[in-house]
């Protein structure tokens, strides 16, 4: 499977593109402003010079429902500081729901399975009727506008209808996967005082059983501010036991009076009114917990979902996900397009290592989203989707969660389907959304993502602030955008956010990614530049290492970091799974030949060791800085947090390595 980084791959058929929501929108833009595009690029520069313009006709073009009229469109021109369409109330789930008035009586919103549930589908009409009858409910609790609701739940519809109901009144949700351990749960929602928990009594996962009462029995006691408890008996529905004492159940919460769409009143809110709490990945230290709006990631996910993943009626989206990664927000955020979502709780390799595309092919996906280690398993497994299943429907593939190399792009043409539209999109939990991505108006070059998304004005900096073309740098933007956090819960003084976002370059918000930009606009991310590797004064991103690592044969998965030693010193090591069969010596000897032809000799690392896993949050990343941390004296608790971890045993080698080697000196902490 030979490629090269920035081969073309794809396409788009004239009629694919003309027939895009993209197209339509520029049409759009000429017949009622007069503004002529000639293609993409123009597009985008138009987007990020007139940026109040260019939101503002989003607001026209997607007819958003609101109270009042925007006095302005942009208060002020700080981005630090910036506030959006001013004048104007709003409420994000009444747009999610807006589709149900001209769904069929028969239209599917949502597909779901869960390894415990058969294949299911539920209409526009009852995913509607659902949210009304919780949100009343929910109402009569005494829940306010601005009171905090949150989820200890799985990737089921019930979820689903708790976070519209509660986002339909006004309340602020925030959500965690009942895989999450206590700790690290407790850790999140104390720092926002809820006063409403749904929590499920369990979950299956690869054919086993997690009991999650003592849990939850756990969670609620470490959260005083709780006044209720609505539990979902999922794992044991026939167990009516409560999980807590006074706990509601999920079906009594169900069980009121039918609402009448056009009876229901949604809350409208102002603006800035907070809409959800979205935490850093709490790999280290204290999660940030990360404050949204309802209007900015309104207008945002319609811009998104609409335009760079080209969904509307009659589209299916499917990614797979838990509640408790920022991707969940976004595949339910596929409904304001009028698109089906589909939501699946359980290991995607099983029953099998192809059930995802079976599952696909069962629900007619027109968008399918993986992450590039799900590519990694179905190569290694040797699976050709393409010979199994019916993937008609399929129109395109996002791969998200890590950086995609050149390889993963040109599987899914070989495997799955010719005519595809494969995407890479990248963004993260502090924006919702993608700062770059996709258009099916550009054609799919190896390895790169196609474009900088509408709206977001992202250049790649030097360290002195200069902008670069075709050179790796820092992903900054350069003017703001609806969608960026309104705060931090616990920040008054706005000194964390300015410190995550805005302390190295004034005024501009440097987002920790390394990306290459080149002269056609496609773009490149090398990994997070918190985790830079320092090579004589060359910075290199992981992701470079990692391409080239994990082609040699005798490679299966690796993890690479840099120690800054004292006296201006470095140590580089690389840390390799190797496949059954091969050993280390042989293997240290074909890596550095790799990494020498295909990269440098800067990019050779200092030692290769051999581990039995590679450690991963649970949101399938490698766990690059909290490594670094504990190689670097860090105490383990301090750098790596085990309960947000796919595999904490796997941190247990790096936590004896660092004390036990005697390759480097570690610098003395205070």
């Amino acid at each position: 499977m030979s490629v090269v980084e920035g081969e073309l791959l794809w396409t788009p058929r004239a009629e694919f593109a003309a027939c895009s929501n993209m197209a339509a929108y520029m049409r759009w833009l000429q017949r009622e402003r007069g503004l002529h595009f000639a293609d993409y690029d123009a597009l985008w520069q138009w987007s990020v010079s007139d940026i109040e313009a260019f939101w503002s006709s989003l607001w026209t073009y997607f007819d958003i429902a609101a109270d009042g009229e925007i006095t302005r469109v942009l208060d002020q021109p700080s981005m630090e500081k910036a506030r959006w369409f001013a004048g104007v109330r709003v409420n994000y789930a009444e747009h999610l729901l807006r589709y149900e008035a001209r769904a069929r009586p028969d239209e599917i919103a949502v597909h779901h399975q869960t390894e415990n549930r058969a294949l299911s589908r539920i209409s526009w009409q009852q995913l509607g009727a659902q949210v009304r009858v919780l949100a009343t409910r929910l109402r009569a609790t005494g829940l306010q506008p601005g009171d905090r609701v949150v989820s200890y739940m799985p990737n089921v519809p019930e979820t689903t209808v708790a976070m519209l109901a509660t986002l339909a009144i006004g309340a602020v949700w925030s959500s965690a996967a009942p895989e999450f351990g206590t700790r690290t749960v407790i850790e999140r929602f104390a720092q926002i005082e809820p006063k409403l928990i749904f929590v499920c009594d369990g979950y299956r996962f690869a054919g086993k059983d997690y009991d999650r009462r003592a849990e939850v029995a756990q969670i609620v006691a470490g959260l005083p501010s709780l006044g209720h408890v609505v539990w979902l008996p999922y794992l044991r529905p026939d167990d009516a036991t409560p999980p807590v004492p006074g706990a509601l159940a999920w079906s009594e919460m169900l069980s009121g009076p039918p609402v009448a769409r056009a009876a229901f009143r949604y809350e409208r809110v102002d603006n800035t009114h907070p809409l959800w709490v979205m935490f850093s990945s709490g790999t280290t230290g204290l999660p940030k917990a990360i404050v949204h709006s309802h209007g900015g990631q309104l207008i945002e996910h319609l811009k998104l979902m609409t335009f760079h993943f080209n969904l509307g009626p009659g589209g299916v989206m499917f990614f797979y996900s838990t509640t408790g990664w920022t991707m969940y927000n976004l595949l339910v955020a596929a409904l304001l397009t009028g698109a089906a979502i589909v939501q699946y709780d359980g290991s995607p390799m099983h029953p099998a290592p192809d059930f995802l595309w079976s599952l696909a092919a069962a629900t007619r996906t027109t968008n399918f989203g993986a992450s590039p280690t799900f590519v990694q398993i179905m190569e290694k497994a040797g699976l050709r989707p393409c010979d199994g299943f019916d993937l008609s429907a399929l129109e395109s593939v996002l791969v998200a969660g890590a950086p995609c190399t050149p390889e993963t792009f040109k599987w899914f043409y070989d495997h799955v389907r010719a005519d595809l539209w494969v995407t890479s999109q990248s963004g993260g939990t502090e924006v919702g959304s993608a700062f770059v991505g996709a258009s099916p108006t550009l054609p799919v070059h190896a390895g790169e993502i196609q474009a900088r998304c509408l709206g977001m004005a992202i250049e790649a900096w030097s360290d002195d602030g200069v902008a670069l073309v075709d050179q790796v740098g820092e992903l900054v933007c350069t003017k703001p955008f609806p969608s960026m956090p309104l705060y931090f819960f616990n920040d008054a003084d706005g000194a964390r956010y300015h410190e995550a976002y805005f302390a190295v370059f004034a005024d501009v918000w440097r987002h920790g990614d390394f990306i290459k930009i080149n002269r056609r606009g496609g773009c490149y991310i090398y990994g997070r530049s918190d985790s830079t590797l320092n090579r004589f004064g060359v910075r290199i991103g992981t992701a470079e290492i990692y391409r080239a690592v994990e082609q040699v044969d005798a490679v299966a998965d690796s993890l690479v970091v840099c120690c800054e030693l004292e006296g201006g010193r470095f140590f580089m090591p690389l840390f390799v799974r190797l496949k059954a069969g091969y050993e280390l010596e042989a293997a240290t000897a074909a890596i550095n030949e790799r990494l020498r032809l295909d990269c440098s000799p800067r990019h050779v690392p200092d030692r290769i060791y051999a581990v039995d896993e590679i450690p991963y949050t649970l949101t399938g990343k490698k766990m690059e800085v909290p490594v670094r941390k504990i190689l670097m004296g860090w105490p383990p608790a301090q750098a790596a947090s085990r309960d947000a971890m796919l595999n904490p045993q796997a941190i247990d080698f790096f936590v004896e390595f660092a004390e036990a080697q005697q390759h480097y000196s570690r610098p003395r902490r205070a």
